[in-house]
């Protein structure tokens, strides 16, 4: 067998170094999976910042926003994690959070597994270091194996998914726990007004999702108009705000109280991760609304604002940190339901598998040049 190459980067500000490893024997409970498509995920920018509060194991392979397929099964490695039947050819994806099932949150909270207390992460906490090498997106193939790793959770795509839009499914799906986490707060519900904060990749899946589970109105504040804001507006949200041009925190505010009239939105959510969004956001809302923030997913220090404000609106606020292993499949869903409705595949700009194409994906995300970097190893398996 051909041997795979790998990209990998030594540290924060590191460009990425590919190397090539031995094809893996696979035992009878693993798997390999061929990436058609991985996307460039937030988190792993703020990474290579040097963002990350805790230890990485340095150096590693990023990129868990994968769509792939299998190549190679072992004798026992049969259906997905809902029970779906796999074999050589299954689209699938696999998200970066596994939870274990078996700790006190898995076994007593599973609403709340995505704080599992000893998960599987892909693209993360699995060093290059450890054999077989393939732990990671950025990559010609990922390898999985329920023996070394049971915690591992694999998806079944749709046969007729285009791996590049399957390489969405982790992150729409963080967006929908974090809708769902409002409901079931009660903070959320159908026809509701929504301003969603940010117009990144999440903040773009957000537009959509909002819609899909019932909001009313959609509003999107962020930057930079081309290609972001305008591309918020295709995915449905009726008006933007770009905080390019209106560059205070109160008129911003007022904006948006401009847009959605009478007394300020029902639901405000955070998918930028910058400070100034919370304090901004809990005063577009109207007394009693809900604020959920799930953008902060790195530390950016402490946020300076009036907790008297929180209690004096009444306001819900919530947090969501990605999602447990029962809400991939409604990730998955949405975009095959929805493939023709929204403009998925334009999110995303293709950049090959070579060090100067995952450095220009990683430069061009990080200047908000594109929407969704994505990295395609294999450009026949992408579409």
């Amino acid at each position: 067998m051909q041997p795979i190459r790998v990209a990998t980067h030594d540290g924060p500000g590191a460009p990425p170094v590919i190397r090539s490893v031995p094809w893996p024997k696979i035992p009878d409970k693993a798997a390999l999976i061929k990436v058609g498509a991985c996307g460039v995920c937030g988190t792993d920018l703020h990474i290579l910042k040097g963002h990350w509060p805790k230890p990485l194991p340095w150096p590693f392979t990023l990129g868990h926003e994968i769509g792939g397929v299998l190549v190679e099964v072992g004798a026992e490695f049969k259906e997905d994690f809902m029970s779906k039947p796999l074999g050589v050819g299954s689209k699938v994806m696999i998200p970066p959070l596994m939870p274990c099932g078996r700790c006190y949150y898995c076994l007593h909270y599973p609403q709340s597994a995505n704080k599992c207390l000893t998960p599987v992460y892909y693209g993360r906490y699995l060093g290059f270091d450890k054999a077989p090498h393939l732990w990671g997106g950025f990559a010609e193939y990922v390898y999985v194996d329920l023996d070394m790793l049971p915690g591992t959770k694999i998806y079944k795509l749709p046969d007729d998914m285009p791996l590049r839009l399957g390489a969405l499914s982790e992150p729409l799906t963080s967006c929908i726990r974090a809708f769902n986490r409002a409901t079931r707060a009660g903070g959320f519900s159908w026809g509701d007004t929504v301003v969603i904060q940010g117009s990144g990749p999440i903040g773009i899946l957000a537009v959509a999702a909002a819609q899909e589970m019932g909001a009313g109105r959609v509003i999107c504040v962020g930057a930079p108009e081309m290609p972001r804001l305008a591309l918020a507006r295709q995915f449905g949200a009726e008006a933007t705000v770009d905080i390019g041009e209106v560059s205070t925190p109160q008129a911003r505010i007022q904006a948006v109280r401009d847009i959605v009239g009478g007394f300020g939105a029902d639901l405000v959510m955070d998918c930028s991760g910058h400070p100034s969004a919370g304090p901004e956001g809990i005063e577009m809302l109207r007394d009693g609304g809900t604020y959920v923030e799930m953008g902060q997913f790195t530390d950016a220090g402490s946020i300076e604002t009036s907790w008297h404000r929180i209690c004096t609106k009444d306001l819900n606020v919530l947090g969501s940190w990605g999602f447990t292993g029962n809400d991939l499949p409604l990730g998955v869903d949405m975009l095959s339901r929805t493939r023709d409705k929204y403009p998925w595949l334009e999110m995303q700009t293709l950049y090959p598998f070579s060090e100067e194409g995952i450095g220009r994906a990683v430069a061009d995300a990080m200047a908000m040049k594109t929407v969704k970097s994505t990295i395609v190893p294999w450009p026949e398996l992408a579409e």
